[in-house]
C-alpha cells in the first residue's frame, strides 16, 4: 500500500515537472509580458479567481498596460488601459467575439452550437435579440413589465399584505422573487386567461407555485453557472443537472404553446428554432433556458444593489422618489389599490436621470464583467503606443472593474454618490476624464462594441419600473439602518453583476393611499 502510494507521488511530481520544463508556453518577441502560474492546466486561475480586481493591479503594476495570463488552458491577453479599448474593437478582421459565446452557452445549457458554421442552425441569435429587445418591441416589453410588476407586489403577493402590518424580508429574496416571477410573465405569458375565468384566482395560484418552483430550479442551476463556463461538466454536479432539466422541461415547445401572451422574443426563438435548427426538442427547450439566465441572472442582483444603496442614502431616496413622484403627476397618474393599475411608458422612464444615474452608480460598484474576443490567426495588436504579436486561439480580454474602480476617473470611487453621472444641470454626465483626457470608454458594465448586451435597454427600464413601484405603493426600510455593506461575492467575477456575499433585511408596508 505505501509502495503504491509511493510511485503515484513520484509520477504526479515527474507530470508536474515534465509540464514545467516542456508544456510551459515560452514568450516569444514581440508578445506580451507572459505570466503562466505553477500549477498545469490552471496556471494563474486560482489567484485569479480569488480576487480578480486585485489580482490585475499587481500584474498591471509590474508589466504595464498589457500581459498575458494562463488560466484554466487558456492564455488571455488582458488589456488595461482604457486609451486602447478601441484597439480591441477595431480589430473584428483578425478577432471573434462570437466563438466564446456560442461555446460558453452550448456547454452551460447543453443545447448543440448555435454557431451557423457548426451546421445546427442559421439563426443569427444577436440579431434575434437586437429585433426583439430594442426598437420598437421594447414599448411592449415596458408595458407588459409594468402589468405583471404590479400583479405580482399587489396580488400574487397578497396574503403577506395586511394593513398597515411590516413584513420582514430578506431584500436580495425579495427583488429575486418579484423581478423573476414579473420577468418570467413577461417573457413566457401566463398558463392563465384572466378574462371571463371563473376559476382564475385557482389557476394564478398555481401558475405561481410553478414559476417559484422554476426559480428554486434557477438558482440551483446558477450557482454552479460559473463552474460549467470554467469547463466543468454539469454531470459533478446532480442537482443543478436536474435542476437544469427541468428548467428544460418547463420550456419545451408544447408547454409554451398552451401559454398567452408570450414576447415577441420567445414566439419568435420557437419559430426560429423549428424552421432554421436540427435542435430536438429539449435542445430547443434550453436555448430558452439560456434566454431565462441572460435575463435574470444580472437583473436582480443589479436591482438588489440599487435599491440597497438608496435604502442607505437618504439623499439619493428623497431625490429618487421625488422625481418619480414629478414624472406621474405629469402622467397624470393616480396611486391606488382599488386595482387600477399605474402605466408608465417608455418615454417617460427615459425621463429619469436621477434614476439612471442611480443605478449606473449601483452598477459600477458591482459589476465585474469581462469582454473576450477569441484571435481567428496570428496578428498584430496595434495599440495607442505601441504593438504585440497576438498567437490564434488566444484570447483578448477587457476586465472594465479596473476603470471602474480607477480613482483618477472616479473620484472616491468605493463610495456610493447618487448623482456621480449627473452633470451641473442635473443631466445625464457623459464627460468623465484620466489623466487629463477625455475617455471614450468610462462605464461598461454590459460590455462595449458589437457584443455589447442587446437586453441592457429593457435591464434598465425593469429596475426603474421596480423602484417606481416600490416608491409608489410602499413603506420601506432596513431593519438595520446601520448594516454595513455585504461584500461581492467573487465566484461569479467575470460574468456580469455579483451578488451580494449576504442578504440584508428590510421591511415594507402597503402605504395608506
Amino acid at each position: 500500500m505505501f509502495l503504491a502510494s509511493w510511485i503515484w507521488g513520484v509520477a504526479v511530481i515527474l507530470c508536474c515537472v515534465s509540464w514545467f520544463l516542456l508544456g510551459r508556453r515560452r514568450r516569444r518577441q514581440g508578445e506580451p509580458p507572459l505570466e503562466n502560474g505553477f500549477l498545469p492546466y490552471l496556471g494563474c486561475a486560482l489567484k485569479f479567481g480569488a480576487n480578480p480586481l486585485e489580482f490585475l493591479r499587481e500584474k498591471q503594476k509590474k508589466h504595464g498596460h498589457i500581459f498575458t495570463c494562463h488560466v484554466a488552458g487558456k492564455y488571455i491577453h488582458f488589456l488595461t488601459d482604457p486609451f486602447s479599448y478601441h484597439a480591441l474593437m477595431r480589430q473584428g478582421k483578425h478577432l471573434d467575439w462570437k466563438k466564446f459565446h456560442f461555446a460558453t452557452s452550448a456547454k452551460a445549457f447543453g443545447h448543440g452550437s448555435i454557431d451557423p458554421a457548426e451546421g445546427n442552425t442559421t439563426e443569427n441569435f444577436h440579431q434575434t435579440f437586437i429585433r426583439t429587445l430594442q426598437g420598437n418591441a421594447l414599448d411592449a416589453l415596458i408595458e407588459a413589465m409594468m402589468e405583471n410588476l404590479q400583479y405580482v407586489m399587489l396580488q400574487s403577493r397578497a396574503p403577506k399584505l395586511q394593513s398597515n402590518t411590516w413584513v420582514t424580508e430578506g431584500l436580495y429574496t425579495f427583488c429575486c422573487q418579484v423581478m423573476f416571477e414579473s420577468g418570467f410573465l413577461t417573457l413566457f405569458g401566463k398558463e392563465f386567461n384572466s378574462n371571463n375565468d371563473k376559476n382564475l384566482s385557482s389557476k394564478q395560484e398555481t401558475e405561481r407555485a410553478r414559476i417559484l418552483n422554476a426559480l428554486e430550479n434557477f438558482k440551483e442551476f446558477d450557482k454552479i453557472f460559473p463552474a460549467l463556463v470554467a469547463g466543468l461538466p454539469i454531470h459533478l454536479f446532480k442537482s443543478a443537472h436536474s435542476a437544469r432539466e427541468k428548467l428544460g422541461e418547463a420550456l419545451l415547445h408544447k408547454n409554451l404553446v398552451k401559454r398567452d401572451n408570450l414576447s415577441e422574443l420567445v414566439t419568435l426563438r420557437m419559430f426560429l428554432n423549428d424552421t432554421l435548427s436540427t435542435f430536438d426538442d429539449m435542445e430547443k427547450a434550453k436555448t430558452h433556458v439560456a434566454v431565462l439566465w441572460a435575463s435574470q441572472a444580472n437583473t436582480i442582483p443589479a436591482t438588489f444593489w440599487t435599491l440597497f444603496y438608496l435604502l442607505k442614502s437618504p439623499e439619493a431616496m428623497r431625490a429618487a422618489t421625488k422625481e418619480v413622484q414629478s414624472i406621474l403627476e405629469s402622467a397624470e397618474e393616480c396611486i391606488s389599490l382599488d386595482g387600477k393599475h399605474i402605466s408608465l411608458k417608455r418615454k417617460q422612464l427615459d425621463n429619469m436621470p436621477i434614476l439612471d444615474s442611480i443605478i449606473k452608480e449601483a452598477m459600477r460598484l458591482s459589476s465585474a464583467s469581462m469582454t473576450f474576443r477569441v484571435a481567428k490567426e496570428d496578428f498584430t495588436l496595434h495599440l495607442e503606443n505601441d504593438f504585440y504579436n497576438i498567437r490564434k486561439d488566444d484570447v483578448v480580454a477587457l476586465y472594465p472593474q479596473l476603470l471602474h474602480f480607477d480613482p483618477e476617473i472616479y473620484a472616491d470611487p468605493l463610495i456610493f454618490k447618487y448623482d456621480r453621472f449627473l452633470n451641473e444641470n442635473r443631466e445625464e454626465k457623459t464627460d468623465f476624464y484620466r489623466n487629463g483626457r477625455k475617455l471614450k470608454y468610462y462605464y461598461m458594465p454590459f460590455g462595449t462594441g458589437i457584443a455589447k448586451c442587446p437586453g441592457r435597454l429593457f435591464a434598465v427600464h425593469e429596475i426603474k419600473q421596480f423602484l417606481a413601484l416600490m416608491f409608489s405603493y410602499f413603506e420601506i426600510e432596513l431593519v438595520d439602518r446601520n448594516v454595513k455593506c455585504p461584500s461581492l461575492d467573487q465566484s461569479r467575477a467575470g460574468l456580469g453583476i455579483l451578488q451580494p456575499s449576504n442578504d440584508i433585511d428590510f421591511r415594507y408596508r402597503l402605504k395608506r393611499l
